[in-house]
């Protein structure tokens, strides 16, 4: 019984650990797109849903990425002649890599090989941050690099919802549910 409890509240502890930034202001961070603009968020951002992605070690990009066309497709895409039944959202989406500490030489180098190898349709979305870590971990309680954290932030520039890992379809609605039932409230 008592390792049932000790489970219990490890993982009670894990869940609430992860999600504690939510109801949280996000973090002010001035971005670069591949498309060569600057974004500050949230504040460029403000008076719309986001959904932000951040990876900030290798591992954790190459997942961003498996996010990218799913993201895209749910998110970005606007169908030019919808159907009645086609549905999309009016939302700012970002996928952000972190170059900090060391790896913010090789900034410029990576970006040029992205601006090379990510589809065009995606570059606005894809933004590049270099400075330091400290203050976004703290701020977004990161618990493990080689993941990537998405974040659904309101219109005022607060966290409502947050998920992290490789893509998989539930988180995915979970995302999408995230999005649309805060959409709702308003």
């Amino acid at each position: 019984m008592k390792k049932i409890s000790l489970v219990f509240v490890v993982v009670l502890a894990s869940y609430f650990n992860a999600f504690s930034q939510v109801g949280e202001s996000f973090p002010e961070m001035e971005a670069e797109t591949l498309t060569n603009e600057f974004v500050d968020i949230p504040k460029d951002i403000s008076g719309k849903y986001s959904l932000i992605g951040i990876a900030f070690s290798k591992k954790a990009e190459d997942y961003l990425k498996g996010w990218f066309e799913p993201v895209y497709n749910q998110f970005i895409y606007k169908n030019p002649n919808p159907g009645p039944f086609d549905f999309s959202f009016d939302i700012n989406t970002y996928f952000i890599p972190m170059f900090t500490g060391a790896k913010r030489p090789a900034y410029q180098k990576v970006m040029k090989k992205m601006k090379k190898t990510i589809d065009l349709r995606l570059q606005p979305n894809v933004v590049f941050y270099k400075g330091t870590l400290k203050e976004y971990k703290d701020a977004l309680n990161f618990d493990g690099k080689d993941i990537p954290y998405f974040y659904v932030i309101d219109p005022n520039g607060k966290i409502v919802y947050a998920t992290s890992g490789r893509y998989t379809k539930q988180k995915m609605q979970e995302i999408t549910d995230a999005v649309d039932s805060a959409m709702e409230m308003e």
